[in-house]
């Protein structure tokens, strides 16, 4: 009897859920740091992505989506909560939604106040904590060795803030995928799949997997689809030409590692190993991706469930002489967005779009998939338009920003303003893609473009995040 009280006590504890909460679809969120568009399915035939692009055939890629901020915690705090940056708020790596819009309703946070079971694996926010109250249980990160060969161990050193660096990179020789973090986080995320495909509530199951980030870590295998007579550098290893002081930046991030110089253009045999190593990176992230999908198939998943997947910044592999992000051009706010979603939907499969898009949509998108209310505090839009219709357009602008450079990309155009920490302007560039995709002239001097860079000004100065407006 006492069994029985003590069953009964049980269910009358449980969550009830509603029959139109359980008919809501599931969310498969996949969140990939460091990932430029540099993937096969998105037109790189250089790479070895298997997966990604199985993952873009089922869906709808977008080829021009925008990150707010290209750096990692700030970029992921502005798509978790919906908000764009400004002076105020989301501005470097470690930023927080928590901190920096308290009180803001995050992604996570709605879904779970929706009746969701939300489940963060990996690298979802950069900083764990961040609106822990929105996961359904803590956040879940792997433990795993940053490096495993002799030659990586023998070269640690400790950087300025005491964190222990090794090589930008490490072929890992004959070792299984688990052996780095990643592959543990591929196994943690099969592994709840397939727990959460028996419940009846619906899920939001965010997993986030840390390569190609640096250090360009990997199993050889990976490496071997990048043999090094093959690897070639960029078109544009110099900086762009009338670049106003500080576009152009030295690539701090990168320079803590030990077999990087301290100063200067890297050599091209340094160049070419980084290119190879970021392609070793992103093709063992693919493989992880690809068992995920593999699970998500045999369990059927595809009736009642979306797939986001999205990069939160490009990269830089050299162009311009740059590595790594932060800088306002293309190549470090351009990244993958990549969504699919049941036949029930009516979104087309195998499609690209160039219509604009800004990860603040991310959210707004979500929420119409599952039929949940729009909090009032979203600045993104719905992208489900475009989803239905690659040709649609639901927004004229991406705008992002970096420090004190703040950047809007028009169907054509990408211009920038740099402004000193007084508010006035110290520098702009402008470049035209439908004559200069690659960024490589700053054409905001020539008095021709003065009418172009006026409607732009304009346009971004009107766009931007304001300072105080979510405090």
């Amino acid at each position: 009897m006492r069994i029985f009280y003590l069953f009964a006590a049980i269910l009358v504890s449980l969550p009830a859920y509603s029959a139109e909460e359980q008919k809501r679809p599931n969310i498969l969120f996949i969140a990939v740091d460091d990932l430029r568009p540099e993937i096969a399915g998105f037109g790189a035939q250089n790479m070895v992505t298997p997966h990604l692009d199985r993952l873009a055939k089922r869906g709808v890629r977008f080829d021009r989506a925008y990150c707010m901020v290209p750096t990692c915690g700030a970029s992921r705090a502005a798509l978790m909560s919906g908000i764009r940056p400004a002076k105020d708020r989301f501005k470097t790596f470690f930023a927080r939604a928590d901190q920096d819009v308290p009180g803001v309703t995050t992604l996570n946070t709605h879904f779970r106040n929706h009746g969701y079971t939300t489940i963060s694996l990996g690298k979802i926010f950069h900083i764990p904590g961040d609106n822990v109250e929105g996961w359904s249980e803590p956040p879940w990160k792997p433990k795993a060795a940053s490096y495993i060969t002799e030659d990586a161990l023998n070269n640690l050193s400790k950087d300025k803030k005491g964190k222990e660096r090794g090589p930008s990179w490490e072929d890992g020789g004959d070792v299984p995928d688990d052996t780095y973090g990643d592959g543990k986080t591929a196994d943690k995320a099969i592994e709840r799949l397939r727990d959460l495909s028996t419940k009846k509530e619906p899920f939001f199951l965010a997993v986030g997997f840390t390569k190609p980030h640096l250090p360009f870590v990997a199993p050889g295998k990976y490496y071997k689809n990048y043999p090094g007579s093959e690897v070639r550098m960029p078109d544009n290893y110099y900086p762009p030409e009338n670049a106003p002081k500080g576009a152009v930046h030295s690539f701090g991030e990168l320079r803590s590692y030990t077999d990087i110089p301290k100063k200067g253009i890297l050599s091209e045999e340094k160049a070419l190993e980084l290119i190879r190593g970021y392609r070793a990176a992103t093709s063992y992230t693919d493989a992880h991706i690809g068992r995920i999908l593999d699970t998500f198939d045999e369990l059927n998943l595809d009736e009642n469930t979306i797939i986001v997947l999205w990069g939160d910044h490009g990269w830089n592999l050299g162009e311009h002489t740059m590595w790594c992000k932060h800088s306002c051009f293309e190549t470090s706010v351009r990244a993958p967005l990549i969504f699919s979603a049941p036949e029930t939907f009516n979104l087309k499969s195998a499609a690209a779009t160039r219509s604009l898009a800004e990860f603040i949509d991310v959210y707004p998108t979500l929420c119409e998939f599952a039929g949940l209310p729009l909090p009032d505090h979203l600045d993104g839009v719905s992208l489900l338009p475009v989803l239905r219709d690659p040709n649609a357009k639901v927004k004229e602008e991406a705008i992002s920003r970096f420090n004190e450079g703040d950047t809007i990309r028009t169907d054509r155009y990408r211009y920038t303003i740099y402004r000193g920490k007084n508010g006035k302007q110290t520098g702009h560039m402008l470049y035209d893609h439908e004559n200069d995709p690659g960024e490589n002239r700053n054409i905001a001097v020539l008095p021709e473009n003065a009418e172009v860079v006026a409607d732009l000004a304009k346009r971004l100065n009107a766009g931007m995040g304001k300072p105080g407006d979510f405090r």
